[in-house]
Formats: structure tokens, sequence, C-alpha cells
């Protein structure tokens, strides 16, 4: 079996919409970068210090992300932890605790396994605790088939063992001040394993069923190059780049609810295409490689300092206040808001247009353009 699904969790969102993406997705390699790692990084520390809090062993990890940014998210996640063990025990004495379990779903998914975050199972309740450190897109345990993945996996090892009714799935995303919970009886994921995840999974482990763009293409490692992504995304040239007043309020709300998948995918064809051409010496059809702008940089700044400083000039420092953020934490969010919380405000923000599914109230717009001018 190899180290990673062909059909994981984590992707289960994109291969349940667009079934052939899955066998695609393993021609490309996997750069998921800085955001990753730092990811993993914060998966380990939070999984140290819970396997502390219950008393087990554990040896500190150490990385390079360490800060005390992730101390404080991951001091958070345990606290959260250790409240739904202490809800559980409300019911049953003795709930069984696991960290950083391996769950198999291939009943229902070929070769499909996963490591769930964190498993309470108690009588009545199976609980799934999932850690995500990522800021960039919000994320909701309703309706979530990695999180479902997990749950079947951890029903294949505990159900009849423990009397489990329920199963109770939360995304814990700290960065995003986001806890989000979503409870289903064990009969309904069951019937979603069998009616909908069964039949999608088949068909996505053989590379069959029909590519579907979506918003799920976000982070598919095929994405790029993918011809079905791009012919949804130049669907809207059809339109011939015509000035607003020429078409449609539906057309143009249309290409407002396309618009930053859109744009993503022209700086993902842009980053490709420069990436190919620079390092690996890609010839592209009516474009070369030019050396871009920049700006002049000093060598070293002491060495300037004191060269000015000999040549009789002495006014050549500029004086600023750190930022808010950085000041913040400095001085640690308690403090900070005791010595400054009356200097700092928060003006209203730029009006900005979104889809109706933004949890963000809507504006007044009648007072908004005057509320954001007067600032």
């Amino acid at each position: 079996m190899s180290k990673h699904a062909i059909l994981s969790a984590s992707g289960a969102h994109r291969w349940m919409n667009c079934t052939p993406s899955a066998r695609l997705e393993q021609e490309f390699d996997d750069n998921s970068g800085e955001a990753a790692a730092e990811g993993t990084a914060a998966h380990a520390l939070s999984e140290h210090k819970l396997r502390k809090a219950l008393k087990m062993r554990s040896k500190k990890p150490v990385s390079p992300y360490d800060s005390d940014e992730m101390d404080n998210y991951t001091d958070g996640y345990v606290e959260f932890v250790l409240e739904v063990i202490e809800q559980a025990k409300q019911i049953c004495s003795d709930p069984l605790i696991l960290i950083e379990q391996r769950l198999d779903f291939s009943k229902y998914v070929p070769e499909g396994f996963g490591t769930g975050d964190c498993l309470i199972i108690a009588d009545g309740t199976l609980h799934i605790i999932d850690f995500k450190y990522g800021q960039g897109v919000l994320v909701s345990a309703e309706d979530n088939p990695q999180m479902k993945l997990y749950a079947l996996g951890a029903l294949d090892l505990f159900d009849g063992i423990y009397d489990i009714e329920m199963v109770s799935m939360t995304i814990y995303q700290p960065r995003r001040e986001n806890v989000s919970t979503s409870t289903v009886s064990k009969e309904n994921l069951y019937q979603w394993a069998e009616e909908v995840l069964k039949p999608k999974a088949e068909l996505a482990f053989n590379g069959d069923g029909n590519y579907c763009p979506g918003e799920w293409c976000q982070f598919c490692r095929a994405a790029v190059k993918c011809r079905a992504r791009a012919e949804a995304k130049m669907k809207l040239a059809t339109l011939e780049f015509a000035l607003p007043p020429l078409i449609s309020d539906e057309e143009i709300a249309d290409i407002l609810s396309s618009i930053g998948d859109l744009t993503n995918w022209a700086n993902e064809i842009i980053a490709y295409a420069t990436d190919a051409a620079v390092n690996h010496g890609k010839k592209w059809p009516g474009f070369k490689v030019v050396e871009g702008r920049s700006n002049r940089k000093y060598k070293d700044e002491e060495a300037v300092a004191e060269a000015a400083k000999n040549a009789g000039y002495r006014d050549i420092y500029k004086q600023s206040l750190i930022t808010i953020t950085e000041m913040e934490k400095l001085m640690g969010k308690s403090k900070f808001n005791e010595i400054l919380g009356e200097l700092v405000m928060k003006p209203p923000g730029k009006p900005t247009l979104v889809p109706v599914s933004d949890k963000r109230p809507e504006m007044n717009t009648s007072s908004a353009k005057n509320d954001f001018m007067e600032v």
C-alpha cells in the first residue's frame, strides 16, 4: 500500500466532486509548500501537548516554525479537547481517547485510510476532532466528507464495542477563530457511505467519471494543466470582454461568482509558465524571459551609515512605530489591552462585494460610502 492514499480523506471533497482528478493528480509532484510544512509542525506540537496533558509519554518536537503564536493556538486546541473529554465523562466514566489514530475506511473507499487527530469514544457518542492550522480557507464540519470518512474508520474499529448512536465531528481552526461542529446519527452516516460514497469512490479509484471544475480545484495538484478547468474559465471569453453596460445583470453576477477562481487560475498559469521558462528552458511561442524591474539596495547598511556620517551627514535615519500586530506580540494580549487598548482604533473596512454565503453581516450601503470616506 502506498504511503499516501490515492483517495485521501483530506482530498475527498475534490475526488467526490471530480472523480477522475484522483488518478490525474498522481502524475504531478506534491508541491504543497510552506503552509503545509507549518501545519505539520503545528500538528506535531498539538499532539505532544495533548499527550502530556493526558499524562502520556511524549517528546517535544522542535521545528523552525515554533513561535509564541503557534504555542498559544496549540494550547487552545488542548484546552478544547480536554473540555470535550470532560463532557464525555458525564455520560461514560471511562471514555477511550486516541490521538493520531490511523483509520481504515477501505470498506467503502478502495485502499482508503487516514489519520484522526483526536478520537473520544464513549457510549452514545463518538467525538472526532480535527485540528486545522491553515487560515486561507474557512473549513466547516457540516457535511464534510473528510470528517465523515474518519467517522466511518472509527466506527469500523469501535461500533459494537461501544454503544454508539451519534457521531460528533468538530473542526478546530484557531487562526480563523473557527470551531465548527456537526452531529449526525450513525445510521445516516452508514446510509451516506453506501449510497453516495461507495459509487463515487469506485469511479475515482478507477479514474472514471467526468471532470467537473469547481472550488475544489484549489488544492488539486493537476489544476494548472487541467483542460476541463481551463475550458470552464475560458468560457468567460465568449463575452469578448464587453463593457458592463453591454452585458446583462445575470451575466455580471455569473462573472462575479467565478472571478476569484478565475484570477487564481490565471496566476497559477503565469507561475507555471514562468517556472518552466526560467528553470527548465521552456520556450513559449510569442514570449521571452527578460530581467524584471528592481530597486536599488544598500550593500551594507552599517557601512553606508558610517560613510554618510564621515561625510558630515547626520539626518540619515527615520523612526516609525512597529505594527500593531508586532506590538501585541511584544507585550502580550492582556498587557497590550491594558496599556494601549484605548489608543487603538479599528476604522470601518472598505465596502466589498462578496457572495451571500459570506458570514459577515450586510452593510447599509446608503451610509457605507460616507463612513469609509470619513476615515
